[in-house]
């Protein structure tokens, strides 16, 4: 029986602020690998996904993106949900329409405004603080460990696979992430990159096309797995999209792709 050790830490990033992780520790000698969270932040998925990691011969980590002592009571699971499922519930065609995006606004509580208001419109702003926020937990936690992995879901996928260009990684995994802003920034990736992709997510497919030429272009190690039939997030055992097949498919693909990159 493997001994995990759990623990709740901190690091500190460029505002000063500090920032909570999860840890979950197989050994000193173990490869390390970040977990990204989807855009609910440091849930019970992410941390189960986690000791499943770590039960692999894997230290992980988890931050948690949303504890400065501002967001920590705003950016819940369940008020990001709440802000969420009024644009969901509008059909793909009108999530960029301007006047039904305002209905649905108005209708927000003040709490919900403002996570729409930085997950929607500022998403940019927002992206780029979590990046700096991850590269600082890079360069405190991972920085000196001679083999590391990164992955990503859904919004941690999309910044898990930007920060495979500012950082070195032996193996990143990107499930149904958005691609770096700048694609010519994937000339910059090192090690092995594995995308994980839903086949009925056509935000996110948009652009795996450019993907592939910067792939072939730049001759980056890259895998890919698309799931037909599946939706955004359904490695997400507790979300709606959950395809347990497809999943399960996934996590031994995950397995054998950590263990060819990081355990040579």
């Amino acid at each position: 029986m493997v001994n995990l050790q759990e623990s709740m830490k901190k690091f500190e990033v460029e505002d000063g602020n500090e920032l909570d992780y999860f840890e979950v520790k197989y050994g000193e000698s173990a490869p390390k690998i970040m977990v990204v969270s989807e855009i609910w932040g440091l849930t019970k998925f992410i941390k189960s996904f986690s000791r499943r990691v770590a039960m692999e011969g894997y230290n992980v980590i988890a931050p948690d993106l949303y504890s400065r002592k501002e967001d920590k009571s705003i950016f819940t699971e369940e008020n990001i949900m709440d802000a969420m499922r009024p644009m969901w519930s509008l059909p793909p065609e009108k999530r960029r329409d301007p006047e039904a995006m305002n209905e649905v606004i108005k209708k927000l509580s003040p709490t919900g405004k403002k996570i729409f208001e930085y997950v929607s419109q500022k998403r940019e702003i927002m992206e780029k603080r979590m990046i700096s926020d991850l590269g600082h937990l890079y360069e405190a936690d991972m920085n000196s460990h001679k083999k590391k992995g990164i992955v990503g879901f859904c919004m941690g996928g999309g910044l898990a696979f930007q920060l495979s260009t500012e950082k070195h990684f032996d193996a990143s995994v990107i499930f149904y992430g958005a691609s770096p802003r700048n694609m010519e920034d994937m000339a910059k990736i090192k090690g092995g990159v594995f995308g994980i992709y839903a086949g009925e997510d056509s935000g996110i497919n948009a652009t795996i096309p450019q993907v592939m030429e910067k792939v072939v272009n730049h001759k980056i190690n890259f895998e890919m797995k698309m799931y037909p039939g599946t939706y955004h997030a359904f490695f997400n055992d507790t979300g709606m999209s959950y395809n347990r097949e497809a999943s399960e498919d996934a996590w031994e693909r995950v397995k054998y792709f950590y263990r060819r990159n990081l355990n040579e």
